[in-house]
């Protein structure tokens, strides 16, 4: 197989770790996506949304990470990332997806560009900008997890979930634009936990190979 990643792109880290959770292993292969030309490459000739990771299969070209962790899961169900039972499934998916589709579109490179080159907003306001949304989105993921009381080591119980391969890259970049985690004790001690694994610490954007 071969992923499509950007050593800083959140939604390609969480595949990084649901990869080296499986124990699979992939050729990478760098988009970065700052260059106009690298990106218009990879767009016209392999992913027309211009958007990683993408996931080359022999079932074909997977994108969007959150269907690649499905897949993986799906096909490679040893060792899992979702618990047993309907409900507690469902509160992972439920963590997973307020930081890809609550957190995560807000604050994202498409969107802080086009505040800065489209509606002309100095560094200060974008930056103003996303601490907001963050804080505010992890809020809500720590009251979610301390009302659930599902939590243990990790975002549920004490294996890593999906929710925790999102987690991780979140909490990464909410540190690298230095909002303030210290206000969510339960995600910084899961966080922590995360860091102690090898799985977390090869997918980290510091050890990729296009990593500046």
């Amino acid at each position: 197989m071969k992923l499509y990643s950007y050593f800083r792109s959140s939604a390609a880290y969480r595949v990084r770790i649901a990869l080296n959770l499986k124990g699979l292993d992939v050729e990478q292969f760098a988009v970065h996506l700052l260059k106009r030309d690298a990106l218009s490459a990879y767009r016209a000739g392999r992913n027309p949304q211009g958007l990683v990771p993408a996931l080359d299969t022999d079932e074909g070209l997977l994108v969007q990470s959150l269907a690649i962790i499905d897949y993986l899961e799906e096909r490679w169900p040893q060792p899992s990332l979702l618990p047993q039972g309907l409900a507690e499934r469902a509160y992972v998916r439920a963590a997973a997806l307020l930081i890809a589709c609550d957190i995560h579109p807000l604050a994202n490179l498409r969107v802080l560009r086009y505040l800065k080159q489209d509606l002309g907003h100095d560094q200060d306001e974008i930056d103003t900008w996303y601490r907001h949304w963050v804080e505010d989105g992890l809020a809500r993921l720590e009251a979610y997890l301390v009302a659930e009381g599902r939590s243990g080591r990790f975002v549920h119980g004490d294996s890593p979930t999906t929710a925790d391969c999102c987690l991780v890259p979140q909490m990464f970049n909410a540190r690298r634009l230095n909002c303030d985690v210290g206000q969510f004790p339960t995600l910084v001690a899961i966080d922590a936990q995360c860091a102690a694994l090898d799985a977390f610490q090869r997918a980290h954007p510091s050890v990729q190979p296009d990593a500046e």
